[in-house]
C-alpha cells in the first residue's frame, strides 16, 4: 500500500463524519501528519535520543498510540542497552497491520535492531510491564479526558526508577489573545503545506469532537497528581509540545 498525498477533506462533504484512524487515514497519514503538525520530524527523531539517556537494561519500552510506528523506529535506531524490548501498541487494526510492514521493512534495512512486539489494544485498558521508557507521541488528546488521569497513573506504576514518560501534544491556551494567536499560526502553517480552506474547514469539522487538549498548566498538575516528580518541557513548536515525565 503506497503512501498517498492527503486529499480526504479535498471536495466538499454533505456531512463531515467523525475522525477515525481508519483505512483511508492510514494511507495518508505520513503525507497529513508532517504537513498538520509543526516539528513533527524533530519531535519524533529526539524522541529515540531522549528515550537512549532513560533507557535501562532488560527492560520494556512502550510507544503508546504507535499509528505507523514512526516513534518505534526512533525508539530502535537510537537506544543500545541490550535486552530491551519495544512493545508497540495501537487500538486501529489498520494502523497496526501497516505498522507491522513498516517496521519488517525497517529491518531489512538496518543490524541489530531492538525487537519489537506490536499489539492492538485500548492503551486505557493495557497492562503494562516494568518498564523504563512509555512515548505518548500524540496520543492523550484522544484519550478520553475522564480516562486520562488513570492511564498516567498505569504509566507511572510501570515506570522503573530512573525511567521517564516522553509525551508530546497539541497544546490549548488559558489566555484567549495566546489562544487566537497560535491557533492563527497554525492555520498559516497548514496554508503553507499546501492545505485548501475548505481541507482546514472539514479536517477540524471531523476532529473537533474527537480530538480534545489540554493546556500545558493542565498537563502537569495532572501528571504531577498522577505521581510524577518533575515535568520539563523539551520542545514547543506554535501549539504543539513535547515533555519529559519523571517517575
Amino acid at each position: 500500500m503506497p503512501h498517498l498525498p492527503d486529499k480526504i477533506f479535498s471536495t466538499p462533504l454533505a456531512q463531515v463524519p467523525d475522525f477515525t484512524f481508519n483505512e483511508d487515514v492510514v494511507r495518508v497519514f505520513p503525507d497529513m501528519i508532517k504537513r498538520s503538525v509543526p516539528g513533527y520530524p524533530t519531535i519524533v527523531e529526539n524522541i529515540g535520543v531522549i528515550a537512549a539517556q532513560f533507557a535501562q537494561p532488560n527492560t520494556a519500552l512502550y510507544d503508546l498510540g504507535c499509528s505507523l510506528g514512526a516513534t518505534t523506529q526512533a525508539l530502535r535506531r537510537h537506544v543500545q542497552q541490550p535486552g530491551c524490548v519495544v512493545h508497540a501498541v495501537d487500538n486501529s487494526s489498520a494502523m497496526v497491520q501497516r505498522c507491522r510492514e513498516h517496521l519488517s521493512a525497517q529491518d531489512a534495512m538496518y543490524q541489530e535492531l531492538l525487537p519489537v512486539e506490536v499489539i492492538e489494544a485500548d492503551i486505557t485498558q493495557l497492562q503494562l510491564a516494568p518498564c523504563s521508557v512509555v512515548a505518548m507521541n500524540f496520543t492523550l488528546q484522544f484519550v478520553a479526558p475522564e480516562q486520562r488521569l488513570e492511564l498516567l497513573k498505569s504509566i507511572h506504576q510501570s515506570l522503573l526508577p530512573q525511567g521517564a514518560l516522553i509525551l508530546s501534544e497539541k497544546l490549548r491556551f488559558d489566555n484567549a489573545n495566546q489562544q487566537e494567536l497560535l491557533n492563527d499560526l497554525h492555520l498559516a502553517f497548514k496554508r503553507a503545506n499546501g492545505y485548501s480552506e475548505l481541507e482546514i474547514a472539514q479536517k477540524r469539522r471531523a476532529i473537533e469532537k474527537v480530538m480534545l487538549p489540554d493546556s500545558l498548566a493542565e498537563h502537569q498538575a495532572r501528571l504531577q497528581q498522577a505521581g510524577f516528580s518533575q515535568t520539563i518541557l523539551w520542545f514547543q513548536c506554535i501549539n504543539f509540545a513535547s515533555l519529559i515525565a519523571l517517575p
